[in-house]
């Protein structure tokens, strides 16, 4: 069985829809993905005249955190990378190395065997935010529903919060 998930037609037209809002607005849109491994950016790119999404980091592993959007390792080590202060510091990260007015950025725990009973399978930090200072966190406990079903409601819940910063 494959843990692929595919960008279905809603996933599509969640993505069209807010780089639609994006340009009528004039933003540009950066993404800073772990447990998605690059598929919030994904979902952008497969709509026709994407040109607002302006770049996506996936920082999988914690050192790609801290070198690729400044995360301090302290943060990480304190409050683990499934967190919402890692979330928040990678939004923040995405907004400073790139050129984007907002960002959005998931960390969580899609992994069968990656789950505790503080954080279990299916834990999902999603962080969006404006370069002003503007932050929106939330966190969802999607259960263990398989991994690739945590990977695309991740994707749904990191577009949604995108599409409320619009």
């Amino acid at each position: 069985m494959s843990d692929a998930i595919e960008l279905d037609e809603s996933l599509i037209a969640q993505a069209a829809e807010l780089l639609s809002a994006a340009r009528a607005n004039g933003d540009l849109i950066a993404t800073a993905e772990s447990c998605t491994g690059g598929l919030v950016s994904a979902a952008l790119t497969a709509v026709h005249d994407s040109a607002v999404f302006e770049r996506g980091f996936v920082t999988y592993s914690n050192a790609a955190k801290s070198e690729m959007l400044g995360v301090p390792f302290w943060l990480i080590e304190r409050h683990g990378a499934v967190s919402e202060d890692v979330a928040r510091a990678m939004a923040g990260g995405a907004l400073t190395h790139s050129r984007a007015t907002m960002a959005v950025a998931v960390t969580g725990i899609a992994e069968p065997d990656g789950g505790t009973s503080e954080k279990p399978i299916g834990l999902v930090h999603v962080a969006a935010g404006r370069p002003d200072g503007r932050m929106h966190h939330e966190r969802v406990e999607f259960g263990d529903v398989g991994r690739a079903e945590v990977r695309r409601r991740s994707v749904e819940q990191a577009l949604s919060m995108l599409r409320s910063l619009v």
